[in-house]
């Protein structure tokens, strides 16, 4: 096991980085960043990111009127809601990037980051992924940002793309370890191609973000319909079925993380490393806990392990912090998550089907949240 440290012994969110494991904040809002709550998670928790999304700038800037004082001025400018929304998000990106830059610095180019999506609108587009991704790299200007691209089809070789030209890049919305793969081959030869052209690989940094807890949605409510057919005619079978709820995500994220160290210990990683690349870490997002039948740091507990990110939004966080288990899990009962898989197949529960589907979802909840956030400017715009 490994040795924690006096102060992680204390907090099981600090113990998370002597297992390897940075904590990043699933979560952003304006007194976050000016009241000090960032800062504190930096110095209290040894937090080390934020993400953001349209889900979370939607309850924060439509929430309330924190944000008044900065919008009402730019609709008397006669601004769209687009604009203004952008302007908005801009400043909070930056002023909480400021906030992580001496983590950045500190960790050699390595953690500290802030992450900003692309407009969801453009997920089947890749070269308006890539100009729009590209523009708003210039327009934060800070070097520990990443831009958030989802891995679809379209995404794919937009972050291809985007590490060529030493973009910081997020890849969001993965369910499925296909694109998993494809997302860090992706990261590979874009990295190949900065070395091809002399330039520094160290310089440009990703995460791959698998998201958790809508598998175990998703799957659940395919063995509850499944048990339901063989309750009164073959109820052990029904049984059987109900106790392989909650296990299918922990088991998809821990099968990712195994192919993760084959991929990046393979001799193509290896001729990157050399030249300065650093890799692609796995981060677990929809980390929330989802049903309240499992424990509420379900899907922390189980996916600790070396060179990985975990985003926490506050509730899960402060969940953690009181009753956390740090330990490296992520390594355990590998076995027990292939068998998972292989019933789940046995019973033509199809993950890879699952994560088709909920890929497509996580898009339009992305983009839904973007228009009734832009809704919701405009409404505010018009009142000025």
């Amino acid at each position: 096991m490994n040795d924690v440290s006096p102060a992680a012994a204390k907090n099981p969110i600090k113990a998370l980085a002597d297992y390897g494991q940075s904590v990043w904040l699933d979560y952003i809002k304006r007194d976050l960043i000016t009241g000090g709550g960032l800062q504190r998670l930096v110095e209290e928790d040894g937090g080390t990111g934020l993400t953001s999304n349209p889900a979370i700038f939607e309850k924060a800037i439509a929430g309330g009127g924190e944000y008044d004082d900065l919008l009402l001025p730019l609709a008397r400018k006669a601004l769209g809601a687009e604009a203004i929304y952008e302007r908005l998000a801009v400043r909070d990106i930056q002023e909480a990037a400021d906030v992580l830059r001496p983590v950045y610095d500190r960790t050699q180019r390595r953690d500290g980051f802030v992450s900003l999506e692309v407009s969801p609108r453009l997920a089947q587009q890749t070269e308006t992924t890539i100009s729009e991704a590209i523009r708003l790299w210039e327009m934060v200007g800070r070097p520990n940002l990443m831009i958030k691209v989802p891995a679809t089809p379209a995404g794919i070789p937009a972050i291809r793309a985007l590490i060529a030209e030493g973009v910081n890049v997020n890849v969001t919305l993965l369910f499925s370890r296909i694109y998993y793969e494809q997302a860090a081959l992706a990261y590979m030869d874009g990295l190949e191609a900065r070395a091809l052209r002399g330039q520094d690989l160290s310089t440009v940094s990703s995460v791959a973000s698998m998201f958790v807890s809508r598998v175990d949605t998703a799957v659940d409510d395919a063995l509850c319909d499944k048990a339901k057919l063989r309750e009164k005619m073959f109820p052990a079978d029904a049984a059987r079925l109900r106790q392989l709820k909650g296990k299918a995500a922990v088991a998809n994220a821990k099968l990712a993380y195994r192919r993760y160290g084959e991929l990046f210990s393979s001799e193509r990683w290896r001729m990157l490393l050399a030249k300065g690349g650093w890799p692609q870490r796995l981060l677990w997002g929809s980390t929330g806990t989802k049903n309240p039948a499992y424990s509420d740091v379900l899907y922390v507990d189980e996916l600790i392990g070396f060179e990985t990110v975990n985003t926490l939004p506050p509730a899960t966080l402060d969940a953690f912090r009181d009753h956390g288990r740090p330990r490296a899990s992520l390594i355990e009962s590998v076995g027990e998550a292939e068998e998972v898989v292989r019933t789940l197949i046995a019973e033509g529960i199809s993950l890879h089907e699952i994560t088709d589907q909920l890929l497509a979802q996580g898009v339009k909840l992305f983009a839904d949240a973007y228009d009734k956030l832009l809704d919701a400017i405009a409404a505010r715009a018009a009142a000025a």
